[in-house]
């Protein structure tokens, strides 16, 4: 500890030690993710640089920008462990140039463009027209038909027809797409170490056990190494709440797809949208066996706009007004359910306390035992793009955080030691 050598904080890939990925939208908060982790203790590797492309088009923030925040934030912490770097939901060559120049090692690749959501919804006679418009593209599929796969779990995976035309439709030109994706990362790192993690979650319904399988397997019969994959449970894992839905079927869900990645690999499984889904954190580590990796990323914002909310209450009032103003547009490409009659808006709050619980802890169940929601948070997640880039608020949260280190340090180090001590739990 203590070594300003650059060296000690460059990037290395974390094989399959369970890990954690601290998303960080403002470029401040790593000293308060170093503090976490030594609160927490040991146990679990940490990813400071991380961001997916479309956060830093939103942010205004480079890969290589990321990188050095990211870097020079934990030498100042005096952090000289191992530590990953993700280059998050990749989708072009031209995003995995950018990010391997910078010296991402963590490349999550994101073909989720080439996914058909709608696969299975469709009516058999569409689904028999969809299947022949993409023949070629899928030599696969026929050999899979009939199949049947038992579990450790005893659960039998079955390779019915239309399980597997469905896979073929749904998955089968995404998965083209991330094979090509990581044949090009391996051109672009030239020898260099590097790790691949596949996501697949973005989708309505959850990955089935035949489409896990299917995608792990060609996979790897494809020359794409997976150190994790990030398939659609079950449930609903909305941005910035904890988990909503029945934990005793995601339970056996998950162990389920645990055993698969331990045939098919083994590699981890990833949890996305991982933020504050403290209820699950203790089964997700001991149902992986640890093999895991949890994915955050708009928490550190929300944490520092507690900040905010504790040192500036009347930017903190100004802010969430604008992103009330901001939500119904910005809210398009996330998954959540808050709505503005939801939660009262500022004027309606005269304490700033109140304000602060209201926006930022409030944690009701909703229905009973089917998980928790917090309507505040979500508005203030899916609007973090505006706030940054507006003229006014943008930097005058910046100032704050630099003017306070000290508070954004403990408030970050006091909700992420939650999150690890979970985690921890149930290793």
């Amino acid at each position: 500890m203590g070594s300003r050598d650059s060296a000690a904080t460059a990037p290395v890939p974390l094989g399959l030690a369970p890990s954690f990925g601290f998303g960080d939208r403002t470029g401040l908060a790593t000293p308060g993710h170093v503090a976490a982790l030594r609160q927490a203790g040991g146990g679990i590797q940490p990813i400071f640089a991380q961001q997916s492309i479309r956060e830093m088009a939103r942010t205004r923030r480079t890969p290589q920008g990321v990188m050095d925040d990211a870097c020079s934030g934990a030498r100042e912490a005096g952090y000289t462990g191992p530590a990953g770097a993700d280059a998050d939901h990749l989708k072009t060559p031209e995003d995995v140039e950018q990010t391997a120049a910078a010296g991402f090692v963590f490349f999550t690749l994101d073909p989720s463009d080439d996914v058909d959501p709608r696969a299975d919804d469709y009516a058999r006679e569409e689904l028999q027209t969809r299947v022949v418009a993409i023949r070629d593209e899928v030599p696969w599929l026929d050999r899979y038909v009939g199949r049947s796969t038992p579990l450790p779990t005893g659960t039998v995976v079955s390779f019915d027809e239309e399980t597997c035309l469905r896979a073929a439709v749904k998955y089968g030109r995404a998965l083209n797409r991330a094979v090509a994706l990581g044949a090009h990362i391996g051109r672009m790192m030239g020898g260099r170490p590097y790790e691949v993690e596949l996501s697949v979650d973005e989708t309505p319904q959850p990955t089935t056990l035949a489409e896990h399988w299917i995608i792990a397997e060609q996979c790897r019969e494809q020359g794409l190494t997976l150190i994790s994959l990030a398939p659609r449970y079950v449930g609903d894992f909305e941005k910035g709440v904890d988990f909503k839905g029945d934990l005793r079927q995601f339970e056996r869900s998950l162990a389920d797809h645990a055993a698969i990645a331990e045939r098919l690999g083994p590699y981890k499984l990833s949890l996305h949208s991982g933020s504050d889904k403290l209820s699950i954190y203790p089964a997700f580590a001991r149902l992986t066996s640890g093999r895991f990796h949890v994915k955050t990323a708009g928490t550190s914002y929300l944490e520092a706009l507690r900040v905010a909310c504790r040192h500036a209450p009347a930017l903190f009032r100004t802010i969430v007004e604008f992103a009330r103003s901001r939500y119904d547009a910005d809210r398009a490409t996330y998954h959540v359910s808050a709505t503005l009659d939801g939660t009262p808006a500022p004027a309606d709050v005269p304490d700033d306390r109140d304000l602060e619980r209201l926006y930022l802890e409030l944690w009701s169940e909703t229905p009973p035992g089917r998980g928790f929601t917090a309507p505040g948070r979500q508005i203030l997640h899916c609007t973090f793009g505006s706030v940054l880039n507006h003229p006014e608020y943008g930097p005058a949260l910046r100032s704050l955080l630099e003017a306070h280190p000290a508070t954004y340090e403990e408030i970050l180090a006091e909700h992420f030691s939650r999150h690890l001590d979970a985690l921890r739990a149930g290793l």
